[in-house]
């Protein structure tokens, strides 16, 4: 029976985008979660050690603000996040050498072995997580780059 209510635009919850993206979200959250705690790493460290590893792989310069907008992490949480891998002993952070207001970001050795097992539990759940898909994992990378703003 219908409501008489039409507060919502949906006639049920999985016609509506984003409550199903926001209940896909936290199931992939939660299970990756589950698979980071064997290395003692939140999701957010996880992004942040992964995302200085590529980064570096690929030459670029490691800042906080590079890692900021390269995660999409607003730089307070990025230096929040970043000071407590520090302490963790997992990265370096340094005065950059033309920039006084920045920091140079880099692995320690014990960053490059956490991180290098870490992505390899994560890749491997991904791929498990997403095999649902099918064929259909490169639509909904450009689907979600897309809601992205293209970047």
């Amino acid at each position: 029976m219908k409501s008489k209510d039409n507060t919502f635009s949906v006639e049920k919850p999985e016609e509506s985008s984003g409550f199903l993206l926001w209940q896909v979200t936290n199931l992939w959250q939660r299970e990756i979660k589950k698979a980071l705690e064997n290395y003692g790493l939140t999701h957010s460290q996880y992004v942040l050690l992964a995302s200085i590893h590529w980064l570096a792989i690929h030459r670029q310069e490691i800042t906080q603000v590079v890692l900021s907008n390269h995660t999409k992490i607003d730089p307070m949480t990025t230096s929040t996040v970043l000071r407590t891998l520090q302490q963790k002993g997992f990265i370096q952070r340094q005065e950059h050498l033309t920039d006084t207001r920045a920091k140079t970001v880099g692995l320690t050795e014990e960053g490059k072995k956490i991180i290098k097992k870490a992505v390899v539990t994560v890749e491997k759940f991904d791929t498990e997580f997403f095999s649902l898909l099918g064929n259909k994992t490169t639509e909904l990378n450009k689907n979600l780059l897309t809601l992205l703003g293209g970047k």
